[in-house]
């Protein structure tokens, strides 16, 4: 049954990402884009909408591998979708730090 949660909470997040991506920044804290100039909010907002979306697939990823281990009673699966998640929820807000830094010149 957690697993089925943990699928819809990687859901809500790739929503997120998307509305990013889209161009909507405004999800972001405002230290975060007070200083990014017009024209750099869509590929800011592209960014951060990729690294969003990384970690939203991880939380899907471990939410299926979470469901297969329990029905085969397998728990090295866990621990293979445990390292996916972590691995895409780094690489995700490594990408989000790299478009903060990038476009606002600084994480504050």
């Amino acid at each position: 049954m957690n697993g089925i949660f943990i699928i819809g909470f990687g859901i809500l997040i790739i929503a997120l990402g998307i509305v990013n991506m889209l161009g909507n920044i405004s999800t972001l804290h405002s230290y975060h884009r007070h200083r990014v100039k017009p024209e750099d909010v869509k590929p800011l907002g592209r960014l951060v909408g990729i690294g969003t979306m990384l970690c939203g697939v991880g939380c899907i990823t471990f939410g299926v591998f979470e469901l297969i281990a329990h029905k085969a009673g397998n728990e090295a699966l866990l621990l293979a979708g445990s390292i996916v998640l972590v691995s895409l929820i780094i690489v995700g807000c490594l990408i989000n730090i790299f478009a903060i830094i990038k476009y606002n010149k600084g994480l504050f």
